[in-house]
């Protein structure tokens, strides 16, 4: 399609220019988008006629399998122009395949200026790369990981200046132990600050531009553990030992071996708290999964408990009839499903996402998170004196913390969200009681329980007993299903989900033996204002490891478009407002992860097993950077052929 769809002059020759716009307009509504614009090239009057909008919207809405309710996108006012985006403007072309990684590629980010990619391994090195070509053909630096077994997971802070980077720890084949890096993008990689994750899938966020997230994990009981996320300083002052550098910010009850993981952090947009009381927001304990692992293959996830191995003998295929709304697929082109959104989506979008930018909203709370709470861990980390004035964290408006977890078995299936409020350091950590007067503090109590009740130590097992201990969650969504990734879109309304659903009607007897899940993944859409979810793609793309060995598949999510890997050696991307899935992108292994450049939807990266990394442009990006897009290797279209047939007694073509 040429750049304005159009390429010629046209004439004015012969009779055809005579034909009414009534009948042309018959006669083109039967036409592909290349006969449309070859026939605009008869004459002016054809040329007028091709390019009328509702021949365009019937022409997007058959060959992209867009529903008839759906309306054009916010902002665009021609047809044409979206079915021009959707075939020529869409990260299609592979310019380049970077090679530099010597084992499986598990995660890319992009910085929020768009100018650097970063990629993390199993080879325990994480790459940073110039985003702009030719120079993304050479990484601009690497960062041998320490003493890590792999790196899994980076993210840039808000001015770029910072990269997190999350790593897996050498040790046993059961170890959870992970360690999250800070390193400075403005002072040759220099290190900033190294923190202990526990498990190392709780990957770690940003949480202000100078603060980050990390978790700790303990166990209380049979089955029973406690999640704590602190706050961390990214730059930390090791000049003076009484400067406060973490803080804890929330400790949550785990039930069923699950615990608290992969946090996210979004400004909070939800006008007030949830009613306590309603199931969808019932305080129940958070929840971590826990289980075997993946072994060699994808993004092992931190399932590698001291527990009895999950039971997987049941597999999907076994259980197709059982799957709501499922359906045999193919390997072929055709089999990935839409997005559905509801009203409720549409009419938010319809009336504009700028009104509802996290910018906007002020912050009504100066309140701080209460941190004298009963350290039932143990752990000695607890900043003392965070009642006192304190130095308040830059960028500490309200703000929603965001975490997979669960109550039924050790996996991933709900979706946890705490309201956490203004947030601040104490300036100066107070020295706390001696050695001597914490023993004789920790005496007395011991007396002073034992005097009220001999049996006075808390019944671990039963959450109602020991509730006051422990933050609440405010509200829980069940997907029934085990999650393996997260995606907020760039205005934080949306979250984007990425599940592979249990059975319908299932039922789980035994925490240690969840049951066994779909051979494909569903992409659920959640509002964090409603904290309802607003949209849903059934079976969209292929993952065929049981639940035992199940690994993450990271999506990302621009203005435009919603992409994600799949375990069937491809990436795949659909249009984010008519749902419609546009392209695959092949690799040789699983693909783990996507991301798009932030300031260029047209500009897609892509990770797999294979050990490589693919980059993906636009024929457009490709013909600017001087590429004969002709020449490089491309993606798949996917095509939807849903094109209505001509009725049967329908007009034949006048002819000359």
């Amino acid at each position: 399609m040429e750049e304005d769809g159009l390429s010629g002059d046209g004439g004015d020759d012969g009779a055809w220019c005579f034909l009414p716009d009534t009948l042309l307009l018959h006669i083109f509504k039967y036409l592909s988008a290349h006969e449309l614009l070859v026939a605009g090239l008869a004459c002016w009057s054809w040329r007028r006629v091709s390019l009328d909008q509702f021949l365009w919207r019937d022409l997007l809405r058959g060959d992209f399998c867009v529903e008839p309710s759906v309306g054009i996108a916010p902002g665009r006012s021609s047809w044409f122009h979206e079915y021009k985006r959707l075939h020529h403007e869409i990260p299609l072309v592979q310019t380049e395949d970077l090679r530099e990684h010597s084992h499986q590629v598990l995660h890319v980010s992009f910085s929020h200026n768009g100018k650097m990619f970063a990629t993390c391994s199993k080879d325990g090195y994480i790459l940073v790369w110039n985003a702009s070509y030719p120079a993304s053909m050479k990484y601009h630096h690497d960062m041998k990981a320490f003493s890590w077994k792999y790196t899994q997971f980076s993210q840039f802070n808000e001015s770029d200046t910072l990269l997190l980077v999350s790593g897996v720890h050498f040790g046993s084949p059961h170890s959870m132990s992970g360690e999250i890096a800070v390193f400075s993008l403005q002072d040759d990689f220099a290190l900033q600050c190294r923190v202990m994750n526990k498990p190392y899938d709780v990957f770690g966020a940003w949480y202000s531009d100078g603060c980050l997230l990390s978790g700790d994990l303990h166990w209380l009981a049979h089955l029973v553990s406690t999640s704590v996320l602190w706050l961390n300083r990214a730059s930390q002052e090791s000049s003076s030992e009484h400067v406060p550098i973490m803080r804890r910010l929330c400790h949550f009850y785990n039930a069923s071996a699950s615990s608290v993981r992969s946090v996210l952090v979004a400004p909070c947009l939800a006008p007030a708290p949830q009613p306590e009381g309603s199931p969808a927001t019932e305080p129940r304990p958070a929840g971590e999964p826990g289980g075997a692992g993946a072994g060699e293959r994808g993004n092992p996830p931190s399932h590698r408990v001291q527990m009895l191995r999950v039971s997987s003998a049941l597999q999907c295929t076994s259980l197709d009839r059982a799957f709501h709304n499922w359906r045999r697929l193919s390997d072929g082109q055709e089999y990935a499903c839409p997005i559905y959104y509801n009203a409720q989506y549409r009419q938010v979008e319809m009336a504009g996402r700028e009104s509802d930018a996290s910018e906007e909203e002020p912050s009504n709370s100066e309140s701080e998170m209460d941190a004298e709470q009963s350290d039932t861990s143990g752990d000695a980390r607890d900043c003392e004196g965070d009642t006192e004035e304190g130095e308040e964290v830059p960028e500490s408006r309200e703000k929603y913390l965001i975490f997979t977890t669960g109550c039924k078995t050790y996996t991933p299936h709900q979706i946890g969200f705490k309201r956490i409020e203004a947030v601040t350091f104490p300036r100066k950590m107070s020295p706390g009681p001696s050695l001597r007067e914490r023993l004789a503090r920790r005496e007395r109590e011991r007396e002073s329980r034992q005097l009220r009740d001999p049996d006075a130590e808390p019944n671990w097992l039963v959450y109602e007993e020991v509730a006051d201990r422990f933050d609440k969650v405010d509200h829980l969504i069940d997907l029934h299903g085990h999650i393996i990734g997260m995606g907020l879109s760039p205005d934080r309304r949306y979250l984007y989900v990425n599940s592979r659903p249990w059975p319908q009607g299932y039922t789980i007897t035994n925490p240690l033996d969840p049951p066994p899940i779909a051979q494909e993944i569903d992409i659920h859409v959640i509002d964090l204002v409603t904290l309802k979810e607003v949209g849903t793609m059934l079976r969209s793309h292929k993952a065929y490891t049981p639940n035992n060995d199940c690994f993450f598949i990271f999506l990302d999510v621009c203005s435009e478009y919603v992409a994600s890997g799949a375990e069937d050696r491809h990436g795949y991307l659909w249009d984010r407002h008519y749902g419609a899935c546009l392209a695959k992108f092949p690799h040789c292994d699983v693909v783990n992860a996507v991301a798009f450049n932030p300031r260029d939807p047209q500009m897609l990266v892509t990770v797999s097993d294979d050990f490589s990394v693919k980059v993906w442009r636009s024929q457009r990006r490709a013909g600017q950077l001087g590429l004969d897009a002709g020449a490089l290797p491309r993606g798949l279209r996917v095509r939807q052929r849903r094109r209505r047939p001509p009725p049967a007694d329908a007009r034949a073509p006048v002819q000359q």
